[in-house]
């Protein structure tokens, strides 16, 4: 984020505007912007607790046989799991609705914390590909010295990361917003295949449980006000994650 911060402003749209116009001022609060909502949802995402079983869980085995669930049994953590509960092996625990582990915020994407991730990467992409533009109105509407190496390389470079940046967080953006609209994990979308498969060989369509319509998907994860949708300290619709609505198709 400091590396595609400071080459957009103080390379590529100082050279291409100048940060003392009000063209070139307006994009640098922009970029400001959008730099600072993804660093607070990063911090957000990170610092907080993905989701751990309550202590008080216990299935309800007449409820779940209803849902068609089984209660699952974790050796390792010696507890019962929810539904949709996964064991982390890098956090060693149960993580309430996993989705994965990720490296680059050091912590499980689970039922607490996703909002904030999905909303991390999507400040994210906003900004790649904010400054991958800059950069191109920078490299094609002005002028440069690139019979200078140093000039040269620096614009090789930065074109190549903008580039790659702005192609793996929006793919990576597109891919959860996939998610998001069917109220899908990671995890559950690769048994998902499997269950597809099956039901295709049965002569039958397959519908993940849990899919119960775009709208009603992204309340769930993002909240009921739409005011409060990129707000990633707006978790208070969440609740325990230890049930979740099925649908009756």
């Amino acid at each position: 984020m400091v590396l595609v911060y400071y080459s957009t402003l103080f390379v590529f749209l100082d050279h291409w505007l100048g940060l003392a116009t009000p063209a070139g001022a307006a994009h640098a609060a922009a970029i400001s912007l959008a730099v600072a909502a993804c660093f607070l949802s990063f911090v957000c995402a990170a610092a907080a607790d993905p989701g751990s079983v309550p202590s008080s869980f216990a299935p309800d085995a007449e409820a779940a046989q209803g849902q068609g669930l089984k209660s699952r049994y974790c050796d390792k953590c010696c507890v019962f799991k929810p539904p949709r509960s996964h064991h982390c092996k890098v956090c060693k625990r149960c993580v309430l609705k996993m989705d994965h582990h990720c490296v680059w915020i050091n912590n499980c994407v689970g039922y607490a914390n996703y909002k904030a991730f999905i909303i991390c990467v999507l400040n994210a992409a906003i900004g790649s590909l904010y400054s991958f533009v800059i950069f191109l109105c920078d490299l094609l509407l002005k002028e440069h010295e690139f019979d200078i190496l140093y000039v040269k390389l620096v614009y090789i470079l930065s074109g190549v990361l903008l580039f790659l940046l702005s192609l793996t967080i929006g793919s990576l953006l597109c891919w959860h917003i996939y998610l998001l609209c069917h109220n899908m994990t990671t995890i559950e979308y690769r048994e998902a295949v499997r269950a597809k498969w099956l039901a295709k060989k049965s002569g039958q369509k397959y519908r993940h449980r849990f899919d119960l319509g775009m709208r009603k998907n992204i309340q769930m994860i993002l909240g009921p006000n739409i005011l409060c949708w990129l707000c990633p300290t707006a978790t208070g619709h969440l609740k325990d994650g230890t049930e979740f609505q099925i649908t009756n198709n």
